[in-house]
């Protein structure tokens, strides 16, 4: 495959603007102390945004009215049961490739 100058400047400018919002809003506030409230709230998003992951894979939105997919939700039981259980990510994330081969598998 060859490689020319306008896909090489290509492959550079999408880097940079995938670069540049990750990375720029730490720059900006890294010497900024941020008010309490502004960081609690800051603690939430990981978790809504894991919560939006999983409610996304369970649900499915191609017909006309969402359904489940309840081999997504087969799989989510055991994985977080073991979260809560074990604190482990390990074992959550091994756990959660075991159920979702075994059911896939099987079904």
């Amino acid at each position: 495959m060859k490689v020319d100058l306008s896909i090489l400047l290509i492959i550079l400018g999408c880097a940079l603007v995938t670069f540049l919002p990750r990375i720029l809003p730490f720059v900006l506030v890294r010497n900024v102390n941020l008010p309490k409230p502004f960081l609690k709230w800051l603690s939430f998003i990981p978790v809504c945004l894991l919560t939006a992951l999983i409610v996304q894979g369970v649900i499915n939105n191609t017909a006309s009215t969402p359904t489940i997919d309840w081999l997504n939700l087969a799989v989510i039981v055991p994985t977080l049961l073991t979260a809560l259980r074990t604190k482990s990510l390990l074992a959550t994330v091994l756990v959660g490739i075991a159920a979702a081969a075994l059911l896939r598998w099987i079904f």
